[in-house]
């Protein structure tokens, strides 16, 4: 090591210096907010608010007294902050155990957001975040196999799932964070006592970026292992494809697919936002699709879209209040009957085409449009209309997002539109539908040029 480098006990101290007192102000925030949740306890579980109000009470009361007595027991903020999360967490697992599945989801965003704002906010040794995640893992099956009347089924489905996904996303975030904050400080000082260093931190930066380019292939591989791979989803069909091409590391679109006695349903969907946000809403999408229509059997599409969006409005407790979350998503779920030649779909935001007469002189696209509500949140939301289209043999239905019409480009730098876009569609359907694919994505990038991609894109074609 050079003669430069600054000792590792001086850059903690710095560290420590530099980050103490907003680390102090979250442990007073995150003791009073625990407190002034409970508020809500008494109206969503009334029944269990003594023993909510306890486990709440002693948690802050705990924390308190050592945040306020920690320069003369020593112990820092850190650990600290450490003991207020995982109190805290410990206090949601008891929480969890005697919910039913209704406000056991409701209280799966509360966790969530638990973990989520913890990796946003803290900045600790990783040695932390695996205890809080093990601990958090722990004390769910014991206060599971003491309380809950939930099956491990509906227990796993319902959230848990879902919550040890942000749980695990967050520990690696935690350290990554923690490493460039540490590293950035002692760039830092090295900087101020000599220029000579300027180059190897440089090189430093450039690997902690890949770090966090790691962290969010890490996200991305989850995400992945939930959607299913292209080649699964075309054996349930004659032909077809899927053009899916996310526009940052993990996608805000996703697609989904199912099954059962000749009868397949799938559903494409655009979430709002894409990357790291859009990525959290499509495992709620994709986690809401299995449980609707796998574990509880609900076969209708407008059905499936009601109860989702009941899902996403409780889960993200959207009320309509100024600054509260409007997330949500437009998706169109197709329930494609084989033995009777029959589809049956529901769409919020986004139409559905289907070519007939694919590769004749009278071919011609028609468009079945979608009912003007996203799937979340709405201030005048209607139930989703069913609709039933008859099929013929060589029916080609396209399904997608809005990420390929409203890509920039061309020479002029516009949009490359709808009617464009079904163009191509009608101009090619008679191709195989790998041939479609590729000459979509082709038109798509001789369009965007060096412009950059705006939007997740995802196109799927089944013919029939």
């Amino acid at each position: 090591m050079q003669e430069t480098a600054i000792p590792e006990v001086i850059v903690k101290q710095e560290f420590y210096k530099s980050t103490e007192k907003f680390h102090v102000i979250t442990t007073w925030v995150g003791i009073a907010l625990n407190l002034v949740w409970f508020v809500s306890d008494i109206f969503v579980l009334p029944e269990y608010w003594l023993p909510f109000f306890i486990f709440r009470a002693s948690v802050s009361l705990v924390s308190l007294l050592i945040l306020v007595t920690r320069k003369i027991s020593g112990i820092n903020i850190y650990t600290t902050m450490f003991l207020l999360v995982l109190g805290i967490s410990i206090q949601n697992a008891y929480m969890w155990s005697v919910m039913d599945i209704a406000h056991f989801q409701q209280h799966a965003f509360a966790y969530m957001v638990l973990f989520i704002g913890v990796g946003m906010l803290v900045l600790w040794e990783v040695i932390f975040s695996v205890i809080i995640l093990v601990a958090t893992i722990i004390s769910n099956i014991i206060f599971y196999a003491i309380n809950s009347q939930l099956t491990i089924q509906e227990f796993v489905i319902n959230g848990g799932l879902l919550i040890l996904t942000v749980a695990i996303f967050c520990v690696f975030l935690i350290r990554t964070r923690y490493r460039l904050t540490f590293n950035e400080i002692r760039s830092r000082l090295e900087l101020a006592r000599s220029k000579e260093i300027i180059e190897q931190k440089h090189e430093e930066v450039v690997h902690q970026k890949k770090e966090i380019t790691d962290s969010i292939n890490y996200a991305r591989s989850i995400q992945q292992s939930l959607i299913p791979l292209e080649g699964h989803f075309n054996s349930h069909f004659k032909d077809s494809f899927v053009l899916f091409k996310p526009k940052d590391i993990v996608s805000g679109d996703f697609y989904w697919i199912y099954e059962k006695n000749n009868v397949v349903f799938y559903a494409t969907g655009d979430c709002t936002g894409h990357g790291v946000p859009g990525g959290f809403m499509t495992m709620l999408g994709l986690s809401f699709l299995d449980e609707i229509v796998e574990v509880k059997g609900i076969k209708t599409p407008s059905e499936i879209l009601n109860m989702m969006r009941d899902k996403i409005v409780s889960t993200l407790k959207q009320h309509g209040n100024f600054g509260e979350s409007k997330d949500g998503m437009d998706i169109t779920i197709c329930c494609l009957d084989k033995s009777k030649n029959e589809l049956h779909y529901s769409s919020a935001n986004n139409s559905l085409y289907i070519v007939k007469n694919a590769g004749k002189a009278e071919s011609e696209l028609l468009v079945y449009k979608a009912d003007k509500q996203p799937c979340g949140f709405y201030h005048d939301y209607k139930p989703f209309t069913n609709n039933t289209i008859p099929l013929e043999v060589g029916d080609c239905i396209y399904t997608f997002s809005d990420g390929f019409p409203d890509q920039f480009g061309g020479k002029n730098g516009k949009k490359y539109m709808h009617k464009q876009f079904k163009d191509i569609l009608l101009e090619n359907s008679n191709l195989p539908f790998n041939d479609q694919k590729n000459l979509l994505n082709t038109s798509f990038e001789t369009w965007r040029g060096k412009q950059e991609q705006v939007d997740d894109v995802l196109v799927i074609g089944v013919k029939v």
